[in-house]
């Protein structure tokens, strides 16, 4: 393929303006996913949260209840776990991804006794866990904001 044509299957890069309306949108969406599951947040905690603008945002909120989660969005599976399990951004996203291959594992497991539904799943979740993993090893990701 010559440089022209790479230059022209490559995305335009995102504006500051279409970033942070990205930013926005999945912290609205995070906010959505806990209030659905009963979860109010007070707080969010920007220093530890991540955004790898357009693929994925990583999240840390204080609740209303005085615990703290991570939630993780974007084009991944929407989740979240208590902040205990991880003290960085680049930790929870390790996380997550030995989560989801795990719970991938457990649907192949069941076999016939798994619905439709959750064997739909099974390729996501691995999907979604391998492109974590990937992303958590890129270490020029990580030297800026430590984790």
């Amino acid at each position: 393929m010559s440089e022209q044509e790479q230059q022209n299957t490559q995305p335009a890069a995102l504006t500051e303006e279409q970033r942070q309306a990205w930013v926005r949108e999945q912290f609205q969406n995070a906010n959505k996913y806990l209030a659905e599951r009963g979860l109010l947040s007070e707080q969010i905690l920007t220093k530890e949260s991540r955004y790898l603008v357009p693929d994925i945002a990583i999240w840390k909120f204080k609740l209303q209840n005085g615990k703290r989660v991570w939630v993780i969005n974007g084009r991944v599976t929407t989740d979240h776990v208590n902040a205990d399990v991880a003290k960085t951004a680049r930790d929870v996203m390790r996380h997550f991804s030995l989560q989801w291959q795990l719970k991938a594992e457990n649907i192949l497991a069941l076999g016939d006794a798994a619905d439709p539904a959750q064997k739909g799943m099974v390729q996501i979740l691995v999907r979604n866990a391998e492109a974590l993993y990937q992303i958590s090893q890129d270490e020029k990701l990580w030297e800026q904001g430590q984790g």
